[in-house]
């Protein structure tokens, strides 16, 4: 049996064998948009190649040494299905054996009641083809998700909910985030401060944890407007990339934006 190949990020372009997110991630990389350094496993190879771990060891190295690793199951982050939620996000990740534990939970949660009731319920194929994202992990300070139009309204303004630390506690509804609305071109329409009394967190050792959040900052608002304008030119020049709305995840580290995920917003 032949070695799965980790294809670098920004070689990745076909969809049908890596998977949406991987796929725009690559597609990011190549418009010089902020996106941590990565590989991809294609579905085929996640499903029937065996694991260099020799191989994984250069990966991990030469990502620093600290991965987040991802699902990019083929129609995932696709124009008609997020799967957000739906598939096992593992952060944290620092040695060979936990990034093959990781690379196992991903693909295991393809197989999931939730996974799958998901697929039949926008007409997919249940059986699904799972690819994986591994990229360095982005220390967040301040992480968060942005849409470019309102997804309730649709009115043209970007919403961003954002939180403390890594932007899990954002998806996993652990806190009630901070609430921005701006419009194009930056001004700022609403601030909205959550309660955001934890934070995700990752540790040198390996695995990330939830670290209780100073009292001062539980409701301080975690973006300034610095951060904030930053922010819209990401969503600007997505929509010049990719063209229609956009649903981003994103993370600042010491004040670098980093770009995590990219879709389209979805209803469903």
């Amino acid at each position: 049996m032949s070695h799965a190949r980790l294809t670098p990020l920004a070689e990745v372009s076909d969809e049908r064998s890596y998977g949406g997110k991987a796929t725009q991630l690559g597609a990011a990389i190549r418009a010089e948009l902020p996106v941590p350094d990565g590989v991809a496993i294609g579905s085929r190879e996640v499903a029937g190649a065996r694991l260099d771990r020799a191989g994984l060891a250069a990966c991990l190295a030469r990502l620093g040494g600290l991965v987040a690793v991802r699902s990019s199951a083929v129609g995932e982050d696709s124009a008609t299905a997020s799967f957000a939620g739906q598939h096992a996000t593992v952060l944290g990740v620092r040695d060979v054996d936990g990034l093959v534990a990781a690379l196992d939970e991903v693909v295991d949660s393809a197989h999931s009641e939730a996974a799958i009731t998901y697929r039949r319920k926008l007409g997919l194929d249940p059986d699904p083809r799972m690819a994986i994202v591994v990229q360095k992990l982005a220390r967040a300070d301040v992480a968060g998700v942005l849409f470019s139009r309102n997804p309730v309204t649709r009115a043209d303004e970007r919403v961003i909910e954002a939180t403390w630390g890594l932007g899990e506690a954002v998806v996993q509804g652990l806190v009630t985030p901070d609430r921005y609305r701006l419009l194009r071109g930056g001004r700022v329409l609403e601030r909205a401060p959550g309660e955001k009394d934890v934070s995700i967190r990752w540790s040198d050792r390996g695995g990330s944890h939830e670290v209780p959040v100073a009292p001062e900052l539980v409701e301080a608002l975690c973006l300034d407007d610095a951060q904030l304008g930053a922010l819209d030119a990401l969503a600007t020049r997505c929509e010049q990339v990719f063209g229609g709305t956009q649903d981003l995840e994103f993370a600042f580290e010491d004040r670098t934006l980093f770009l995590l995920q990219r879709r389209a917003i979805t209803r469903g």
